[in-house]
């Protein structure tokens, strides 16, 4: 975090200093996870849904916090220095120590901030951007799925003042979520990925999913940029929700920024991406909501990940980049280097006896489990049989059998040969594809991760290409990395 006063915290945050001089400064990591504070750090104990923050309060201490911020007053212990300002809501008070870092950073030099949202490839593609960005100034970004109202807003107080691009994720389960999350962090430009049933059940339809994601550009000034898919007619239609200026991604015609030519195999994802010429000076050049202007810049991406999806993540990445003065050539350069979008998402590994898995099994949607069975089509060589290992898709509520009876009639449409469907969650994807296929033992149900890889070991054969997908409450991650070899 960047260095303010205990004074300036308190004001910043409607608190009162309770413990330490109003002149002392803090300038340490901010953590709500007593285990990983450190000297000078700041603890926020939170009252959360299994436990009360408060209660490390002294463990934070003694570990070397520089203060502690609670919702009441804590006795700490004499031999430390920990300061101590009490507020009347913790959350509320991360947001706002969140907001003035932002500000303050903003104010004093050339910040820029995205904010990204989607049902998926939100982290994906905030990885993409990260790896672009870091190549032309200091860039934080979260680690993992730091995108909730704790996890982003920690993820903002890691600037400093010499930071250049923050990316931020913004994860929602709810109406007003992200509206709170857009507020604190003020983006320069909103991406809007995709609308689809990824945690429906807890948003209550995909009319609600489609309201809940539209907040990332209601609140956008004019000055902004808002960022939108223009294949998913859900996203395309939120231009009309905001004063910021669009600019569309995707491979329809009415995209600023064209994705063509997209083909995917076992080395990975190829397009091409069409794009007007953006000055470093202007944060969009012309007007683009009028479509691509007559002086095109063109480049071949080639990334190193898995899926024809990962075209629009990656798309969307370098289009921020290019808004912000990054030319498409050295956008694609830095794509070009990584080999994965992040553990356990599309993770190609190479198991023993020839078998190769695709490790996807962190999340799992309607959506993103259908491009991953496709991909699976997709990359197998001849000679090879596909298996699809699938658990439960989570947070669907009334939308779950559905969902997963179509998955299970998906798999038998792209001619996959062997299925394994993992948990009592995950049973409608069996019993769709057996009516679909009339198969007879290429649909196993399993009820138990354990006894999955049991029965895998005897299912799978040399050669054979195998993707394991679910949530990740459905625990497959770990299966895929054993059948992997990775080394527990």
């Amino acid at each position: 975090m960047i260095a303010l006063t205990l004074a300036e915290i308190a004001s910043a945050i409607d608190g009162e200093l309770v413990r330490g001089a109003a002149d002392t400064t803090v300038d340490g990591s901010v953590e709500t996870d007593s285990r990983l504070v450190g000297s000078g750090s700041v603890f926020f104990a939170l009252l959360g849904e299994e436990t009360d923050g408060h209660r490390f309060v002294p463990a934070a201490a003694s570990a070397g916090a520089a203060l502690v911020i609670t919702e009441r007053a804590v006795d700490l212990p004499e031999d430390t220095g920990t300061a101590q300002i009490v507020v009347a809501d913790g959350y509320a008070a991360l947001a706002a120590l969140a907001h003035e870092v932002v500000a303050r950073v903003r104010a004093a030099g050339s910040l820029r901030v995205v904010g990204i949202t989607g049902s998926n490839g939100k982290t994906s593609t905030k990885n993409m951007l990260r790896t672009i960005l870091s190549r032309a100034g200091e860039t934080v970004a979260p680690e993992g799925s730091f995108n909730n109202h704790v996890g982003a807003p920690i993820s903002m107080l890691r600037i400093t003042a010499d930071t250049r691009f923050l990316v931020v994720e913004m994860g929602a389960s709810g109406i007003g979520h992200i509206a709170k999350l857009v507020r604190i962090a003020e983006p320069d430009v909103g991406v809007v990925l995709k609308v689809g049933l990824a945690h429906a059940g807890e948003f209550g339809g995909i009319e609600a999913t489609e309201r809940a994601k539209s907040e990332m550009v209601t609140d956008l000034p004019a000055t902004a940029t808002a960022l939108l898919n223009t294949d998913d007619d859900r996203v395309a239609r939120m231009r009309g929700r905001t004063d910021a200026r669009v600019v569309g991604f995707g491979t329809s015609a009415g995209a600023d920024y064209r994705i063509s030519g997209v083909t995917t195999d076992r080395e990975g994802t190829r397009f091409t991406l069409t794009a007007p010429p953006v000055g470093d000076t202007a944060p969009v050049p012309g007007d683009l909501t009028g479509g691509p202007s007559d002086v095109l810049e063109t480049v071949d991406v080639r990334l190193a990940i898995l899926g024809e999806h990962h075209a629009m993540n990656a798309a969307a990445a370098l289009t921020v980049a290019h808004l912000w003065g990054v030319t498409l050539a050295d956008g694609a350069e830095a794509l070009a280097s990584m080999t994965r979008a992040e553990r356990w998402r599309m993770e190609l590994l190479q198991g023993p006896d020839g078998i190769t898995v695709i490790n996807d099994a962190y999340n799992a949607s309607p959506d993103s489990t259908a491009a991953a069975l496709r991909t699976l089509a997709q990359v197998v060589r001849p000679g090879e049989r596909t298996v699809a290992v699938l658990g439960e898709m989570a947070e669907l509520g009334e939308f779950s059998v559905e969902e997963h009876d179509t998955i299970g009639r998906l798999v038998v449409r792209l001619g996959i040969g062997q299925l394994v469907v993992v948990g009592r969650g995950a049973m409608a994807i069996h019993q769709a594809a057996t009516l679909e296929g009339s198969w007879d033992g290429e649909s196993v149900f399993i009820e138990d991760v354990d006894d999955a890889v049991r029965a895998l070991q005897e299912l799978v054969r040399p050669g054979d290409v195998v993707l394991v997908k679910s949530s990740k409450s459905a625990g497959l991650r770990f299966l895929g990395d054993r059948l992997g070899g990775v080394p527990e």
